[in-house]
């Protein structure tokens, strides 16, 4: 007869064989196999998440590849470190609570080398499992930012079951120069360089994310603010188009002539040439032979230079919103929405004879119907509506237009949010307001990232539901699901899904807002119209 401690030993050895059986099997997965070589990565979250950070997607745009489309890597030999992330773009410092995990000092201005991504993956994910992949776009103004933000960390939106990815791209001077000599050179246009490392960035996904479990079939490409903008604009791209299946934009889109706004080609080139005056340089040679650091202090120093997306006439052959009233934008599924403060920079001081004077001086005629739909009862009313305008100035009327105009044209179903839950004041944020970019560590689950904040349990479980209904998103195109409250689609009635303490959808109360807004832009499209004979 066997005694007891002896079954007992037997037991412990079988699960002493299991736990090295699994360290041996987790540590197998961490090496994947992509076109390009082999990438090891790591285990993060306590071993339940796989992350492969800094991989190369495109060859460095350095040297003569500066100012250049993306180009493809070339093989490696051997086993990529894939266990920390690549550099973040260079970039002048633009905004205060973006901290990069890269950087070797808090001024670090980054790298030019920095075209690489990030893949996040269920520990248990195998080449087989075929899991909706959703691609992360960051926002800064395509001026800012960087993959490597702790706020869109990968540590628990694979835990609902998708893969993630986030990425790089080149920003500001060098993500969207655009230049007379860089047309001539590139078979007459020139700029977008960093939505093209988006559409390179894809294609790798395309090429590669199946062997770390996902599905290159069943992509979402999602951002917010600038990264809005840019999944906005990628929907209408004719080279992004079969790249991805879903889209889902957070406080952002590319159709209104405000924020962001795309100038042609031609114009913004002409304007663009003050760089190399103030570089002294007379030759693109020249200007690819200046040093990173003076290249970002030329561009930062004059307040003029902006360096955004421009209709190229081939990258973005038209009007972004003239492609989505042709119907000619990708007919992929969309989630899109904004925050309740957007404008929260706006309206502190204001009172409301400050607010019936700027509506006087700023609308005339108009005023009355104004200060209807921003009113200016008594003070505190004055600086709610100065602080609503401001953010649909801004973000609000934008993103509206590319949800109105996608449900009218884009043959897909489309769900539409308000982010209402004002957070606690924290560190750069010291209002208890819906700023913002305020809804990104609620997607990511990454309340814990944001410095100075103290949560409430209400906001960990928006965060958990906001979670849940991105990753149904990208899983079925549909946000709905077990646990959390029902999600209409934005059709008849205008249903908008309120997250808040508790969930609610209701009408959109301000849709005259934005009618408002899209007829002041159609009569400054007119009178701006040069007339014929």
């Amino acid at each position: 007869m066997i005694g007891w401690g002896r079954i007992g030993a037997m037991r412990g050895l079988a699960m002493a064989l299991l736990a090295v059986v699994a360290v041996s099997a987790a540590a197998d997965s961490l090496t994947v196999r992509t076109i390009d070589g082999k990438v090891h990565g790591k285990l993060i979250n306590h071993g339940k998440v796989r992350a492969f950070q800094g991989i190369p997607y495109a060859a460095p745009p350095v040297g003569k590849l500066r100012w250049q489309s993306p180009r493809r890597e070339e093989h490696w030999k051997g086993t990529f470190e894939a266990t920390k992330y690549g550099r973040h773009c260079a970039q002048n410092h633009v905004f205060a609570d973006m901290i990069f995990q890269d950087a070797t000092s808090p001024d670090d201005p980054g790298s030019e080398d920095c075209l690489t991504l990030n893949v996040y993956t269920p520990t248990a994910a195998t080449g087989k499992s075929k899991l909706p992949v959703m691609f992360w776009i960051h926002g800064g103004g395509y001026a800012g930012g960087g993959s490597s933000e702790p706020r869109h960390d990968g540590d628990f939106l694979p835990l609902k079951g998708v893969v993630l990815v986030t990425i790089n791209y080149r920003l500001g001077v060098f993500g969207f120069l655009t230049l007379p000599q860089l047309s001539a050179e590139q078979d007459g246009t020139s700029g977008n360089y960093g939505l093209m490392d988006m559409v390179q960035a894809l294609q790798w996904v395309q090429e590669n994310i199946s062997g770390f479990g996902g599905d290159p079939k069943n992509v979402t490409i999602f951002g917010e603010s600038a990264g809005s903008f840019a999944v906005s604009t990628l929907m209408a791209v004719p080279s992004a188009q079969g790249l991805f299946a879903k889209a889902i934009g957070e406080s952002g889109g590319a159709l209104s002539s405000g924020t962001l706004a795309m100038p042609t080609g031609d114009a913004q080139g002409e304007k663009d040439e003050k760089l190399m005056e103030d570089l002294h340089v007379a030759t693109l040679e020249q200007l690819r032979a200046v040093p990173t650091d003076a290249v970002l202090a030329a561009a930062g120093k004059d307040r003029a230079l902006r360096f955004t997306p421009v209709v190229d006439g081939r990258f973005i052959p038209e009007p972004i919103v003239q492609i989505y009233v042709k119907g000619k934008q990708s007919h992929v599924p969309l989630l899109a929405g904004f925050n309740r403060d957007e404008g929260s920079f706006l309206g502190k001081d204001m009172t409301a004879a400050k607010w019936k004077a700027f509506a006087a001086s700023h609308f005339g005629d108009d005023a009355a119907t104004f200060l209807r739909l921003y009113p200016a009862t008594d003070d505190a009313v004055a600086q709610r509506s100065a602080s609503d305008y401001g953010g649909d100035a801004f973000i609000a009327y934008g993103t509206w237009k590319w949800i109105e105009f996608h449900r009218k044209t884009g043959e897909s179903p489309v769900y539409r949010y308000k982010l209402d839950l004002g957070a606690p004041p924290s560190k750069f944020h010291p209002d208890p307001v819906a700023f913002h970019s305020d809804d990104i560590e609620y997607v990511f689950g990454t309340l814990a990232t944001r410095p100075g904040a103290v949560w409430r349990p209400e906001d960990w479980k928006l965060s958990d539901q906001m979670m849940t209904y991105w990753t149904n998103f990208a899983k079925t195109g549909n946000p709905n699901g077990e646990g959390v409250p029902e999600w209409p689609e934005y059709g008849g009635g205008d249903p908008v899904l309120h997250l808040d303490n508790p969930i609610s959808s209701r009408p959109d109360e301000n849709r005259p807002r934005y009618e408002w807004w899209l007829e002041q832009e159609e009569k400054a499209a007119t009178t701006a119209r040069p007339q014929g004979n």
